[in-house]
């Protein structure tokens, strides 16, 4: 069983936006000396939610100041990017540090990112099956031109080639996955599945079973390397762990949720803050080290999967957070094993 964080570099009521960039790196240092396997960074744009805004370059600074980290995104929004522009840096990324870079991708949401960014609306409801499908061409192949309905151009060198790295040829690509439409596109792509907090062990585990059915279907193994997301506070007793969540989360989260604006001025319904921070303590290891690890076993035995990335920070404060990536290593680790 590998555990990782993830980390979203959430900025709390009262805080400053360096304030949270430097929690989510600390966050990735301890892990290291924690014993974690993975960091996974998200990305999101013109919302206090999470101020990273580009998951690419935060986690080049991460491997750089790590040896054994895995490091990924989670995700890079590709309808916000050119694929081939997110493919040379991956590519970089993945040579650079030995194959210790995961790309995680996803079509993200209709948010004013898409006007900003000039892509519109388009690149977020029909685009990412192509998106994806340059983006893969570009890691896998030496030469790469275009011909689609959204990108088109002459043949051109990849350079440079992430192949040349003998023991991992590739970059992993990793799809965000919350809908059946994108857990087939991942199936038949043969590409693991993000599988978001917000669900169940039944969904998950539909979820990956849905998977297996499309990849079977496009002769490719139906086994993957799964990850799932989740929320993780480690504390003496139950409560405490609660507690401490429920205190801070509900205003970040109506904070951060409620600062996205749709592209197209459509409506949308926001979570009830403290309802979902409830939901999710009552979901993820949130409690002592054994309730933890049980947690963890228990999604581990419901759904197959065995990777996990799971929100650390959710207390909002720097010693906090420290002390719960530590805790996760020294005292829930050691019970998985």
């Amino acid at each position: 069983m590998r555990v990782g964080a993830f980390v979203l570099a959430a900025q709390f009521p009262g805080q400053g936006q360096g304030e949270a960039l430097h929690r989510a790196v600390r966050t990735a240092e301890v892990g290291e000396e924690s014993g974690l396997d993975s960091v996974w960074l998200a990305e999101h744009h013109f919302v206090p939610y999470g101020v990273c805004p580009s998951a690419v370059t935060l986690a080049g600074l991460l491997l750089g100041r790590t040896r054994r980290l895995r490091v990924g995104t989670a995700v890079s929004v590709l309808p916000n990017v050119h694929p081939v522009a997110l493919g040379e840096q991956a590519a970089l990324l993945h040579l650079v540090s030995g194959g210790r870079f995961s790309l995680g991708v996803g079509r993200g949401g209709p948010w004013v990112d898409l006007e900003v960014f000039g892509n519109g609306l388009r690149a977020f409801e029909e685009d990412f099956p192509e998106s994806l499908d340059l983006l893969l061409r570009w890691l896998r192949e030496s030469r790469v031109g275009a011909a689609g309905d959204r990108f088109g151009f002459r043949e051109v060198a990849v350079v440079p080639r992430p192949d040349e790295l003998m023991d991992a040829p590739a970059p992993e690509v990793v799809v965000a996955c919350t809908s059946p439409r994108s857990v087939q596109l991942a199936g038949e792509r043969g590409l693991p599945m993000l599988l978001g907090m917000h669900s169940g062990d039944d969904e998950k585990a539909e979820m990956v079973a849905l998977w297996r059915t499309h990849a079977r279907a496009a002769g490719h193994d139906p086994e993957a390397s799964h990850v799932s997301a989740g929320v993780a506070q480690i504390a003496d007793t139950d409560a405490e762990a609660r507690e401490s969540l429920v205190k801070a989360m509900p205003g970040w989260l109506r904070q951060g949720l409620g600062a996205h604006v749709t592209v197209d001025g459509r409506e949308r319904t926001m979570r009830d803050p403290v309802g979902y921070t409830e939901l999710l303590c009552g979901m993820h290891p949130v409690g002592s080290p054994r309730l933890a690890a049980d947690r963890l076993a228990a999604t581990a035995e419901r759904t197959g999967i065995t990777r996990f990335a799971l929100l650390v920070e959710g207390s909002g404060d720097l010693a906090s957070t420290e002390g719960n990536v530590r805790r996760l290593g020294a005292d829930v680790l050691p019970l998985l094993t």
